[in-house]
């Protein structure tokens, strides 16, 4: 299921292509070893609170979601080789860089998650 990711304040698309990392070995791995990451895609990791850029080649935009959805932090362009967290997130979702103040993306936005292969 391929999902698109909007902002529901603006309508504003963040992300049209959204994958999932939800195998251990997904959540692992998440956007290391890749060359780099299109802005119209992003990585969803549900049930997590902190990530790490270790063994990545390219900045991301993280953006932590509370249980509804809501954007509780936004960490813009974070290099490689390093940690974040929130402890208020329940879910993370990694963009390219530049992409949520691109989209114009702000904490306590929601976020909506649309099925695209109905549309």
């Amino acid at each position: 299921m391929v999902r698109r990711a909007v902002i529901e304040r603006t309508g504003a698309v963040l992300v049209e292509r959204m994958g999932y990392a939800l195998t251990g070995w997904e959540r692992f791995r998440g956007l290391m070893l890749r060359k780099g990451l299109p802005p119209e895609e992003g990585l969803l990791i549900p049930d997590c609170r902190s990530v790490h850029t270790f063994f990545m080649r390219f900045p991301i935009d993280l953006i932590y979601l509370d249980a509804e959805r809501r954007t509780v932090k936004i960490v813009p362009s974070k290099a490689p080789c390093r940690l974040s967290g929130c402890l208020r997130a329940r879910s993370v979702l990694e963009t390219a860089a530049g992409r949520a103040a691109e989209a114009g993306l702000q904490e306590g936005d929601r976020i909506i998650f649309c099925d695209i292969s109905a549309i």
